[in-house]
Formats: C-alpha cells, structure tokens, sequence
C-alpha cells in the first residue's frame, strides 16, 4: 500500500530515499470495508489519511436525519476534519467509506515530525493546504451564487469519476439541492 503513497508523492516534489523511509516509519495503514467509519461525529480526528484506493465521503448529519455532504475523497487525495484535528476537539463530521478503502494515516505528532525533518514535504503540505482553502472558497461561492445547472457542469467537470461512483442522492446532497432538482439539471443537460 504504502508503494502506491511513494508513486504518488514523488510526482508531487523530491524526496530522497530515507525521507520515503521516514515518511513510512511514521505512518499507519488501514484498510476499511464499504460503509465502515474512519471518523465519527463526536470523536477526535487524531490522523490526516492519505486515499490510496477506494472513495471516501466527509459529510454532517443533522438531528432529522438529513445529511450533508462536504466532500469526497477519491484515490489520491487527503482528508481529515481539520477543525478537530488542529484542536483535538469533537468532530462534527463523519468520514465513511463508500467502497472498500485503503488509506495511510499520520498522526499530527508524525506529520510535524515530517515537516520538520523534510523541507519538501513542509512545502508540499502547504500548497495542499493552500489548495483546500481555494476550494473551500470556491465551494462556498458556488453554493451561494451558482444556478441549480451550474453547479451540477462544476462537479461534472471536477469530479467526471465519483458521479459515476455514488448514488444521486448524495450527488444532490453535496450540490445541495434536493435528488429531483438534479434529476431535471442532468434532462436539461443531456
């Protein structure tokens, strides 16, 4: 698993072969089945997992049941809830994964033992957390300026893979519009 984690990173910046090491020394694997939590609401985000296979979901459920999807986390991307993890507070996300899921997870400990011993991986985590806030931003903007038929072109156009991956219904719930709003945005598309 953590072979898939190497290809990937050294796309991102260079790193030299006991930085690789290091960066596995201090990780953990875990592999989750479909449906299975990696964090609940309520718990402490103690890791920032790294997707290396499978589909995650981030999303809030409100006391009538209603849920929230915040994001999505395919192959290739990192999650957490940065809230809870920066202050080890309560979360008041869940992460579930939608299909059986590997991931590889670091403490914060770990992650600031990284930094400080890798010049590259501290760059590389700042663009990775320049790039969130960007998207949240534009997630925030879309979702309070963009026609029902816009937001639906922006996910397709973000994210082509996972709408093919998930029910409709969180689809919508992500856009946050109701499943037959997207089914009439996605006729009047076609």
């Amino acid at each position: 698993m953590f072979q898939l984690f190497e290809t990937y990173i050294t796309t991102q910046a260079s790193f030299t072969k006991e930085e690789l090491a290091l960066m596995r020394t201090l990780s953990t694997e875990k592999k989750l089945r479909r449906k299975q939590f990696l964090l609940q609401e309520g718990e402490v985000c103690r890791h920032k997992a790294f997707v290396v296979k499978g589909l995650l979901r981030n999303y809030h459920t409100k006391d009538d049941g209603t849920e929230y999807i915040m994001r999505f986390a395919p192959e290739n991307s990192w999650t957490m809830d940065p809230e809870s993890y920066t202050n080890q507070t309560p979360s008041k996300y869940s992460i579930e994964a939608l299909e059986e899921t590997e991931v590889i997870m670091w403490s914060q400990g770990s992650l600031e033992e990284m930094i400080a011993a890798i010049p590259s991986f501290k760059v590389y985590s700042d663009k990775i957390k320049e790039r969130n806030h960007y998207a949240s931003q534009n997630r925030v903007l879309m979702n309070i300026s963009y026609t029902a038929e816009e937001k639906y072109q922006e996910f397709i156009a973000s994210f082509p893979d996972i709408f093919r991956r998930v029910p409709l219904q969180m689809v919508a719930s992500y856009l946050g519009m109701s499943r037959e709003t997207l089914i009439r945005v996605r006729r009047m598309t076609v």
